[in-house]
């Protein structure tokens, strides 16, 4: 049997003697080695489906897991004749180490469908790319080395990668093409999977890729990332978007910015491309690379200060802003529990500000026990200080509150089911601060208006999200009204903050001294095109 999408639903055809096979597989984890570990709990409070369970959320009219699968069967389904062998979709909220006993649970899941499949023509993979187990270092190359020892050495396996993905050579050894987003903030992750299916087909069709690939030893912090206005990374990309035709002879090219928070060997910005043309593939995987080592002196940026934001917040001039708390974002593992940049408000009596999302499940549960209208003593970090803080105590009072439910309405999560926990907006001084009892990041204006909070009603808004934010509040905000803070927590853009342990040392900008030594492949390209420095 096979399974046809007929606008948002399924159905079940014969599946004729011709039809390729093609198992869909997804494990994402972004992993900050210095967050606390992820646990199989936090699998299941997000994305944990297995079988015919993918498919029918995939079917659903928000469904939880990312976009990519639903995307790549809608690419499926309308343009080749196919049929799709739903194995595995695991994701968790950016976090920790993987528990390791929550990878031998999906690679033993892997390998049991896959085997139970049968012959196979085709694999798609939905993975992050930059996850870190507490004794696995590369569990993205260990999840696609799975699948390759399972359908065996000539079955074309394509995955796509989050921008941040850290390539290892054990991924780049066990799939025939990976694929990266092209956006920062994300809103492309359908765009790269309909790619995917694409080249998945011409592999199964016969067509020869060649994929090369460099890893530079070059360590940005993320803020650095963004692909819209200038950059160098921003650069690059648009250059490996030009590139990029999924029906042409350079079926893909992708610059992964890397995350430098994993802590691992395999950080590094890197360049994939994926030709049918070996030479192409590495004229240009070199090219890409050596401009991007070229330009490695503007991978900085000036974050501002938190007396400069409540400078700004404060001033008397009738300009609106949007602080990020960039130190402390959940999309990256951070806790969402800083208060630096919130005790900074509070004591600057700064009004009209709307700040979110604060993580405290137990600040969420005791101002839904008080109710709307209730006031009470909020305690901030009741549990002690998570080592970015100190505990504090405000006095509050309750005017909205939630079961946190909700459907993105732009950005990051749009279309898709988000649970926030009980949540609870609370008006402190003269600030209203929401907080949630589930680790998010804050990213999309429905956090807000879902409480009837309009982003539009505040001159301020503090969100803790290093990026994504900007695609879901940049309706209300230009790019200049935004302020990225230099505030504490697990994602500090001040790579000085942190003892990092697994990179590759020397690496840029740690490192000044750097030194990048390219394989004996790509020194006649660099050197013909005067990149070799």
């Amino acid at each position: 049997m096979r399974f046809v999408r007929i606008k948002f639903g399924f159905s079940l055809a014969n599946a004729g003697a011709t039809m390729a096979r093609i198992a869909v597989l997804g494990f994402l984890l972004e992993s900050n080695r210095f967050a606390p570990r992820t646990h199989r709990a936090d699998f299941d409070r997000r994305t944990w489906l297995v079988g015919q369970e993918i498919l029918s959320d995939a079917a659903s009219d928000a469904p939880r897991q990312g976009a990519e699968i639903p995307a790549f069967l809608e690419e499926v389904w309308s343009h080749l004749h196919a049929e799709v062998l739903p194995v595995l979709v695991a994701g968790a909220e950016p976090g920790g180490p993987l528990g390791e006993d929550v990878l031998r649970t999906v690679l033993g899941i892997v390998r049991g469908r896959l085997a139970e499949l049968g012959p196979i023509d085709g694999v798609y993979v939905a993975s992050h790319g930059a996850m870190v187990g507490v004794e696995t270092l590369d569990p993205d190359g260990a999840f696609l080395e799975a699948v390759r020892e399972a359908v065996g050495p000539h079955v074309p396996v394509v995955a796509t990668l989050d921008l941040h993905a850290n390539l290892s050579d054990r991924m780049a050894r066990a799939a025939n093409c990976l694929i990266g987003y092209r956006t920062n903030p994300h809103v492309d992750q359908a765009q790269v999977a309909r790619e995917a299916a694409i080249i998945l087909s011409r592999m199964i069709k016969g067509t020869k890729f060649h994929m090369r690939h460099l890893r530079l030893p070059l360590t940005p912090a993320s803020v650095t990332l963004l692909t819209d206005g200038s950059g160098a990374y921003a650069d690059q990309v648009r250059e490996a978007d030009r590139l990029t035709d999924a029906h042409g002879i350079v079926a893909n090219a992708t610059v992964l910015g890397g995350f430098v928070y994993s802590d691992t060997p395999d950080n590094g910005v890197a360049v994939l491309v994926t030709a049918t043309d070996r030479t192409v593939a590495e004229r240009e995987t070199a090219r890409l690379a050596g401009q991007l080592w070229a330009e490695r002196h503007r991978f900085t940026r000036k974050l501002t200060s938190i007396a400069e934001a409540i400078q700004a917040v404060t001033a008397q001039d009738g300009a609106r802003w949007i602080l990020s708390d960039a130190g402390d974002n959940p999309g990256g593992g951070g806790l969402g529990t800083s208060s630096d940049l919130m005790q900074a408000l509070i004591d600057a009596k700064a009004d009209d500000v709307l700040y979110g999302l604060y993580i405290d499940a137990d600040l969420a549960a005791e101002a839904t026990s008080a109710g709307i209208g209730a006031r009470f003593t909020a305690r901030f970090l009741r549990s002690g200080s998570d080592g970015f803080g100190v505990p504090f105590a405000a006095e509050a009072e309750v005017v909205a509150l939630s079961d946190g439910c909700v459907v993105g309405r732009r950005g990051l999560v749009a279309g898709r089911r988000v649970d926030l926990g009980p949540t609870a907006a609370l008006r402190i001084e003269g600030m209203t601060v929401v907080v949630a009892s589930n680790r998010k990041q804050c990213a999309d204006p429905v956090y807000f208006e879902h409480l009837g909070l309009d982003p539009r009603d505040f001159r301020a808004l503090v969100v803790k999200s290093r990026g994504h934010f900007r695609a879901g509040f940049d309706e209300f905000f230009t790019p200049e009204q935004v302020l990225e803070v230099d505030t504490k927590g697990l994602t500090s853009p001040v790579l000085s903050n942190f003892v990092f342990s697994g990179l590759p040392r020397p690496v840029y900008p740690l490192d000044t001294d750097a030194v990048w030594s390219p394989p004996d492949w790509a020194i006649p390209y660099l050197e013909a095109m005067g990149l070799l420095r």
